[in-house]
């Protein structure tokens, strides 16, 4: 391979692993985020006095836990895709 074809695949791949990196970071911030979240308010739902204020409670306690799922999936998904990435660099022959 020449050096220029070898110096621009391997920094292709570099800012593909960067990038893939920060998705992965940004998903687990929002999970983080919607876990705090649901501990909030199963602490409220102890609070509620109303039926309705509950339900409403435990209907948001519900999404956010499918966000959480949404979110662990894009992680895992991610993570094979920055394995394959960081497989595909060391492969590639070092530029001298």
């Amino acid at each position: 391979m020449a050096i220029s074809f070898t110096k621009s695949v391997f920094s292709r791949l570099n800012q593909e692993i960067a990038d893939i990196e920060s998705k992965i970071l940004e998903q687990k911030k929002k999970k983080d985020k919607a876990l705090l979240k649901i501990n909030q308010l199963e602490k409220d739902c102890k609070l509620s006095s109303s039926a309705s204020d509950l339900s409403s409670k435990m209907s948001r306690i519900s999404k956010l836990k499918e966000d959480i799922k949404k979110f662990s999936y894009l992680q895992r998904e991610l993570s094979k895709e920055l394995a394959k990435k960081k497989s595909t660099l060391a492969q590639i022959p070092p530029a001298e």
